[in-house]
């Protein structure tokens, strides 16, 4: 018998690729569980080829309309859950093995701190659950004696390179990033940018608010607050390059000068893989070898936190911890889908967060319960809800 895998957020970009390894090891894993936001579409054709033994949808509204549909399709004996309780039910199944933690937003971190209670495997895609809950998390990880796996591709290249490695001997990580869709572009040229040229990333292919969040940089942003928590690193060691290619994930430097890099074809079922199979690493024959001759220039540049100021702020966020992390993260999330809705331009993401974490750094609190940080998450996106609705463009 297999392992019993619950996908939360399954019909994203990371759930489908996390179903595709599962489909081509049917053997080794089970699908148990499946979750969506509102994509009832996609979840009801996972359901029909995996057959899992329950589902749900957050959005409340959605949930009868989602039992019907199961039905109509002869696959009515599948239970059907909803909203955050649903999330929450499914991370915390008796009979799960595994929870792969893939939606976007705050909404992870429920679910996660429930996965982590009942000490299950999880699988972790969502950066939003350690940047705004990182010391608890954590804290109750270690409690716990719960393994967090990371999928995204950057922190488990770092895990992957920290096997072993004493923390006084390590001098700094290095995170890389493609830079996005506009990494050549000027101040002048991104005040006229549009979300369809926002959602072309040159080298992955992910849902639309990351890929917004990489063009901006706020997604590297989140990926070192993120690598500070997970792999308890201090700010100062944690250093971001451009690296257009999207080959190296990450690197890590030593204190006898030796750099270490996880190298790869961008394709997050390699770090999929690893994270299900982890503490083995299951060979697979979908990943086509690398080759080297075809990806014989690798170049890096210095971040522009000028002309891309989001790393900037994630930077200092992190600096006065707290709750500051949560409020930044809230107004990211806010800006970013307004400008998906093409409210505001796509410098006007940045402004907001910034005018957010300025209002916010006044009202932080060092040391957040998780309550703390619900009321700060709701408080900020209202915030950044009635900065946005002022901007004419």
């Amino acid at each position: 018998m297999g392992q019993n895998v619950v996908i939360i957020g399954s019909t994203g970009s990371i759930g489908r690729s996390t179903l595709d390894v599962i489909r081509r090891d049917p053997r080794k894993y089970n699908v148990l569980g499946l979750t969506c936001n509102a994509s009832l579409k996609i979840l009801l054709e996972q359901a029909e080829e995996f057959r899992p033994s329950f589902v749900s949808v957050y959005s409340e509204l959605l949930r009868d309309e989602l039992r019907y549909a199961l039905k109509k399709r002869g696959i009515g004996d599948i239970a059907v859950y909803s909203g955050e309780e649903g999330n929450i039910k499914a991370a915390t199944h008796k009979k799960s093995d595994i929870a792969v933690i893939s939606v976007v937003g705050g909404i992870g971190l429920m679910p996660t701190l429930a996965a982590i209670d009942k000490k299950k495997k999880i699988c972790l895609a969502n950066k939003e659950t350690i940047v705004c809950g990182g010391q608890i998390v954590m804290d109750e990880a270690r409690k716990k004696r719960v393994r967090i796996i990371p999928i995204d591709s950057e922190h488990s290249a770092i895990f992957q390179l920290l096997d072993g490695v004493a923390p006084e001997k390590l001098r700094r990580v290095i995170i890389t990033a493609s830079g996005g869709p506009f990494r050549s572009h000027t101040k002048k040229m991104l005040k006229n940018v549009k979300v369809e040229e926002a959602l072309r990333h040159p080298n992955w292919s992910m849902g639309a608010k990351i890929t917004v969040d990489s063009a901006s940089l706020m997604n590297k942003g989140l990926e070192v607050i993120e690598a500070m928590w997970l792999f308890s690193l201090p700010l100062e060691k944690i250093d971001v390059i451009i690296h257009p290619q999207s080959i190296i994930h990450s690197m890590v430097e030593l204190n006898d000068g030796a750099v270490f890099a996880q190298m790869g074809y961008p394709d997050m079922r390699i770090p999929i893989n690893y994270a299900l199979s982890y503490p083995e690493r299951a060979g697979v024959d979908y990943i086509k070898s690398f080759d080297f001759l075809e990806m014989n220039r690798l170049t890096f540049e210095k971040p522009d936190l000028e002309t891309f100021p989001a790393l900037k702020y994630a930077y200092e966020a992190a600096r006065v911890g707290g709750t500051l992390p949560t409020a930044m993260n809230a107004a990211n999330e806010v800006a970013v889908r307004e400008f998906l809705l093409k409210k505001i331009s796509f410098p006007d993401i940045s402004k907001i967060v910034r005018q957010v974490m300025d209002l916010f750094t006044k009202k932080n609190i060092a040391s957040p319960t998780v309550e703390d940080i619900t009321k700060i998450d709701v408080r900020a996106r209202a915030s950044a809800e009635k900065l946005a609705s002022k901007i004419k463009l």
